[in-house]
C-alpha cells in the first residue's frame, strides 16, 4: 500500500474549485496512510467553526477514515489552532511541529517547512508569540465571530509582508536543514509551506539525505508526495481539472 503526503491547500470558499478537488483526492486516495502536513486552509478559526467548508472536509476526512486511510495533521501557520476536537471528529492523528516517522523501510522527517525559514526573523519572533499556550488559550475562548474578523487581518497583513520580503528570507535556510538531518537521523525530509515544490540532495555526517518540497495547491494543479511499499518516495503534480471532474 502507499502514504501519501499533501500540504497547503489552502482551503477557501473563495476557491471552490480547490475544494471540489481535494473531496475528489480524498474520495479516490488509494493508500493505508494520508499526511496533511499544515495549511489544509488557509485560515482555520477553531474546531467549533461552523462554516460549510470546515463541515464539509470534516465529514469528508471521516468517510477516508472510515474507509481504512489513517489520518494524520501536523499544523500549519494558517491553521496552527486545529485542535483535539477536529481530531476526534475526523479519526485524524496530531503530529508535532517535527515528527519522525519511520515506514515502508524509511526514516522521514516531517514538518510544515516554516521552522526552517529562519532568514525571516520578524515571522519567527511572531510564530513564537502566537503559538504560545497562553496565547492560544485565548484564542480558544474568543468569540467565534470575532477570531474570524483576527483571522482576516492576519492574512490580510500577511500578505502584505509577504511582497516586501526578499526572495532569499521566504525559503528555507541551509543550515536549518542540515541541523535537523543530523538531530533525526532522517533519511529523508518532506515539508511543504515554501511553495517551492522540488527534491534537495545534501550529505549530511556521510549520510545521502534528501529534502523534498510539497507544491502548494492552484486552480489548475496539486501536489503530493507518494511512498510505495518499497520504500520508494515520488513527487507528483497532477491537473485539478481532471481531478475536480
Amino acid at each position: 500500500m502507499t502514504a501519501l503526503f499533501v500540504s497547503d491547500l489552502h482551503l477557501t470558499p473563495e476557491r471552490p474549485g480547490v475544494t471540489r478537488a481535494f473531496l475528489d483526492f480524498l474520495h479516490h486516495a488509494d493508500a493505508d496512510a494520508l499526511y496533511i502536513l499544515g495549511d489544509l486552509f488557509e485560515a482555520w478559526v477553531g474546531d467549533d467553526d461552523d462554516s460549510p467548508l470546515a463541515r464539509t472536509l470534516i465529514d469528508a476526512l471521516a468517510a477516508a477514515h472510515a474507509r481504512g486511510i489513517a489520518l494524520y495533521f501536523l499544523h500549519g501557520n494558517r491553521d496552527f489552532t486545529v485542535w483535539r476536537r477536529f481530531a476526534r471528529e475526523t479519526g485524524a492523528s496530531l503530529l508535532g511541529d517535527r515528527e519522525l516517522v519511520e515506514t515502508h523501510g524509511r526514516r522521514l522527517l516531517l514538518l510544515h517547512g516554516d521552522t526552517l525559514c529562519t532568514d525571516d526573523q520578524a515571522y519567527q519572533q511572531f510564530r513564537r508569540r502566537i503559538r504560545h499556550p497562553a496565547t492560544r488559550f485565548i484564542l480558544h475562548h474568543l468569540p467565534l465571530a470575532l477570531r474570524r474578523r483576527i483571522a482576516r487581518g492576519w492574512r490580510a497583513a500577511s500578505q502584505r509582508h509577504n511582497r516586501n520580503k526578499p526572495e532569499y528570507i521566504m525559503d528555507v535556510n541551509a543550515d536549518a536543514v542540515v541541523a535537523e538531518f543530523r538531530a533525526s537521523g532522517a533519511d529523508a525530509m518532506v515539508h511543504g509551506h515554501t511553495h517551492r515544490p522540488g527534491r534537495h540532495s545534501y550529505q549530511v555526517q556521510g549520510r545521502s539525505v534528501e529534502r523534498m518540497v510539497l507544491g502548494d495547491w492552484t486552480e489548475t494543479s496539486g501536489w503530493c508526495a507518494r511512498l510505495d511499499s518499497s520504500g520508494a518516495l515520488e513527487l507528483v503534480q497532477f491537473p485539478l481539472a481532471a481531478t475536480a471532474g
